[in-house]
C-alpha cells in the first residue's frame, strides 16, 4: 500500500513562508499529475496547485505569484513553497498523486497563518 507522507506544516505570521513536502513511501507508476489541495472546516476541499510532467504547473487564482509547486528529480516527492502567507491560507493541506489506477492522498498537514 502506497502512503504519501506530508511534512512542513506549522504556524507562521502573515507575510511569512512555509515549505511543504510530500513523499511517497515507494515509487508510483503511471503518475499523471501531482498536486496540493487544502480544506478549511465546514468548506469543500479546494485545489491549490498541480504539476504534470516536468514543469506543467497550474495554480488557484488565490495563490498565484505566492506559491510554487515543484517536484524532486526522484519523482516521488513534491513540494509547495508558500510565500507571503495570508490568514486566509490557513487550512489543512493535502498532497495527491493521480495515476491511471486511482488517486493517492496524504494524511494532511495543518498550516496556520496568524495576522
Amino acid at each position: 500500500q502506497v502512503q504519501l507522507v506530508e511534512s512542513g506544516g506549522g504556524s507562521v505570521q502573515a507575510g511569512g513562508s512555509l515549505r511543504l513536502a510530500c513523499t511517497a513511501s515507494r515509487n508510483i507508476f503511471s503518475v499523471n499529475s501531482m498536486g496540493w489541495h487544502r480544506q478549511v472546516p465546514g468548506k469543500q476541499r479546494e485545489l491549490v496547485a498541480t504539476i504534470a510532467g516536468a514543469a506543467d504547473t497550474r495554480y488557484a487564482d488565490s495563490v498565484k505569484g505566492r506559491f510554487t509547486i515543484s517536484r524532486a528529480s526522484a519523482k516521488n516527492t513534491i513540494y509547495l513553497q508558500m510565500n507571503s502567507l495570508k490568514p486566509e491560507d490557513t487550512a489543512v493541506y493535502y498532497c495527491l498523486f493521480g495515476t491511471d489506477y486511482g488517486t493517492y492522498w496524504g494524511q494532511g498537514t495543518q498550516v496556520t497563518v496568524s495576522s
